[in-house]
């Protein structure tokens, strides 16, 4: 799976050494009430849509930039879902990377689904009861978007509080 061309650039320098990037993902639901799922390369598993923002990119810009690229359908944000940090995550290269996680509720206003060999090995539309193996939190994405809620999650701890 190739990486941003920025990425490669800062790697070049930092090595692999912890960097702190900013990813999008767009959980894109349709009016049957399926989402849109791909299958990743880099790792085989099941995800909505998503990937790294580019420099200077706003996070619904690059969620629905990510769709498209991987999917070939065209969406657009309905609202914000979350806003979470991931765990740190060592890839089989020994990079090292934390993100910050901006996921949208979208729904498709077009283009054809198909497959990216670049980043997804399978690509299509599930219903919500029939859904692929994938992690807890990708599904707590889909829920939290089909459950209606209007305001955006996320996870305070409360530091700095006396």
């Amino acid at each position: 799976m190739a990486i941003p061309e920025f990425l490669a650039d800062l790697r070049a320098v930092v090595g692999p050494r912890m960097l702190w990037l900013s990813a999008v993902v767009a959980v894109v639901l349709d009016d049957d009430g399926r989402v849109l799922l791909v299958q990743r390369v880099d790792d085989g598993c099941w995800a909505p849509p998503g990937g790294i923002l580019d420099p200077g990119e706003q996070p619904a810009d690059g969620a629905v930039r990510e769709c498209l690229e991987e999917t070939g359908v065209v969406a657009v944000p309905e609202r914000l879902l979350t806003i979470t940090v991931s765990p740190e995550i060592t890839y089989p290269n020994g990079d090292l990377t934390q993100y910050l996680e901006v996921v949208f509720r979208c729904r498709p206003t077009g283009g054809e689904v198909r497959l990216d060999e670049d980043e997804t090995l399978a690509v299509g539309w599930y219903a919500l009861d029939a859904l692929p193996p994938m992690g807890e939190k990708e599904l707590a994405w889909i829920h939290r978007a089909v459950a209606g809620h209007t305001e955006a999650a996320f996870q305070w701890n409360g530091a700095l509080l006396p």
